[in-house]
């Protein structure tokens, strides 16, 4: 059996949708003849843990852990944060009244941490690797990124053996929505792009997870570029039972950050409760995961606070029978000049429990083709009338109350699935070890 190298930060304990890419492709990669061998972090700072996914890695599989490093410990120190509290996501949930300090740190991470907050771990992890291989063979190299660190450490160990390399990308680097918001000088931004380039340069073959994305990448320089979708692993819902909720319930699972502000959401909703009896005392809004302070101010000033359940964050398991008991779940694009390509991994987990959509973005975006491809929901621009939105809404509502027929949301969505997914990553190995 031939075997690929995959370097990924995310991996269990590591909870999110972050770590379920490289965990998916390692349990499924045995499958088509390739045997993964991970190098991952040791002690990492993850945003959320869950030991639920451990279930997921294969039998035997061979783990390398390198110490890692990273600053939010001392960013914490100096802002004055509890030592548990959740920093990782703060280019999407902006600091309330965070100040000069705040802009400091964020100038310091911007063009001292490149091209990403786990930098110091690049050195450190291409000694690892290029020991371990001088008696441990593989026949390709897997990088995962972001964080772009994993695309780093791939691009200077395939320099240095001649490996053919897959570099992976969850996300873009330099054209990611976050990447504007960076404090960075033209040193800075230059390093990126020169880093960025020479990846390009020197993998073998590019993944990524949008047609749109794809294109982007194309036209600043990257070379044999595929589309590779997140998806979704039947498994996972496998024996999930539907127990709906009392409530009429309105579901988002995620970081809801400031450039995902639903307000026409929240002006549809107060419309509703004033003008649809009963719809105040049976609806609710399910929100897990980080919110920005900015959104919740809006459903304050909409008047939306006893109808707001901000749920927090839950396990992987709870988070999937939460979305198969909502009524109809919430998908928020942000908004952003990349957002045609943005394809969210839950997207895939939404299609899978076969509950409606209501998808907020571009309708030229490649979410808005694919949902409108396997009839499941609705999308609409943020900056909609309320009125066409709550109309919208209230149909969904007329289904809780037994006024009108479901929609059938059976479509076929094999092709996203995890296996046929892997399937298609093994013929790129493949195509690249020959």
């Amino acid at each position: 059996m031939k075997r690929v190298l995959i370097i990924t930060y995310y991996w269990p304990p590591s909870g999110g949708i972050a770590v379920l890419r490289c965990l998916k492709f390692a349990k499924y990669l045995r499958d088509y003849g390739w045997e993964p061998v991970i190098f991952t972090a040791e002690n990492a700072h993850y945003p959320t843990f869950d030991a639920s996914n451990e279930k997921d890695i294969p039998a035997d599989l061979e783990v390398i852990r390198e110490p890692i490093w990273e600053p939010y410990a001392w960013y914490k120190q100096f802002m004055g944060k509890p030592a548990d509290e959740n920093v990782n996501n703060v280019f999407y949930t902006d600091e309330q009244a965070g100040g000069w300090k705040h802009e400091l740190a964020v100038w310091v991470r911007s063009n001292f941490f490149i091209p990403d907050a786990r930098a110091t771990w690049i050195g450190g992890s291409v000694k690892r690797i290029l020991d371990y291989l001088k008696t441990n063979p593989v026949n390709a190299i897997l990088s995962d990124g972001p964080p772009h660190s994993n695309t780093r450490i791939a691009t200077l160990v395939s320099r240095a053996t001649g490996l053919p390399w897959l570099a992976d990308f969850q996300d873009p680097w330099t054209q990611v929505d976050y990447y504007q918001m960076l404090n960075l000088t033209g040193w800075g931004r230059r390093k990126h792009e020169r880093l960025e380039q020479e990846a390009f340069q020197g993998a073998s073959l590019t993944t990524i997870v949008s047609p749109h994305w794809k294109r982007d990448l194309e036209a600043i320089g990257a070379k044999n570029v595929r589309v590779l979708y997140w998806g979704y692993d039947p498994a996972d819902f496998a024996g999930l039972d539907r127990q709906p909720h009392q409530k009429f319930t309105l579901t988002h699972l995620g970081i809801m950050g400031h450039d995902r502000n639903p307000e026409v959401l929240f002006a549809a909703i107060r419309q509703l409760k004033m003008e649809e009896p009963g719809f105040a005392e049976d609806f609710e809004l399910r929100l897990y995961g980080q919110v920005d302070h900015r959104v919740r101010a809006r459903i304050e000033a909409h008047g939306l606070v006893e109808q707001t359940n901000f749920a927090g964050t839950v396990n992987r398991a709870a988070a999937l029978q939460e979305m198969k008991n909502s009524h109809v779940l919430l998908l928020l694009l942000n908004q952003q000049e990349n957002a045609l390509g943005r394809v969210p991994g839950k997207l895939f987990e939404y299609l899978a429990v076969r509950r409606p959509i209501v998808n907020f973005g571009p309708a030229a975006s490649d979410v808005a083709t694919m949902i409108e491809a396997t009839e499941s929901g609705s999308t609409f621009p943020y900056d909609l009338a309320p009125a066409l939105v709550a109309k919208k809404v209230k149909a969904h509502y007329d289904v809780f109350r037994g006024r009108r027929r479901a929609g059938e949301t059976n479509a076929d969505i094999e092709q996203y699935s995890h296996p046929q997914l892997v399937r298609k990553l093994s013929t790129f190995l493949d195509e690249i070890a020959a």
